[in-house]
């Protein structure tokens, strides 16, 4: 039995917001299509229902995770030195799953451009400078 729309989309959600967690977590090298979708608890089978490959997970992945830190740069235009106390926490270092995606995968970036996909290098760089 197939899923509906809605239900597609729900999962679709939970291996983008999954894979954006243990990316920042592991690193790119370090996160296979079967982890993400273990943690979801689906099969690798289902992954492609979802995505054309695995560059194209971690595109949405890491504009997920670019979402999850516009509170940071919302803050530094409201309050700079809060939003930097924040950010140089300890809460927040602590806190990989939900770190920012570009400190968290600046190696990934630096080591193995190469291997990685040009839409993906072309959104960290973008990150970047936006």
């Amino acid at each position: 039995m197939g899923h509906s729309q809605a239900e597609k989309i729900a999962i679709h959600k939970r291996i983008v917001e999954t894979a954006a967690k243990r990316f920042r977590e592991f690193g790119l090298e370090g996160v296979s299509v079967a982890d993400v979708m273990s943690d979801v608890g689906l099969t690798v089978g289902g992954f492609y229902k979802h995505f054309r490959s695995r560059d194209d997970m971690i595109c949405e992945a890491f504009s997920k995770a670019l979402r999850d830190i516009e509170p940071w740069k919302a803050a530094i235009a409201t309050d700079p030195q809060q939003a930097i106390r924040g950010y140089a926490s300890e809460r927040h270092r602590d806190n990989i799953s939900a770190c920012c995606p570009i400190a968290a995968l600046v190696n990934d970036e630096a080591a193995v451009p190469s291997r990685l996909a040009k839409s993906i290098q072309a959104r960290y760089v973008a990150s970047l400078i936006s």
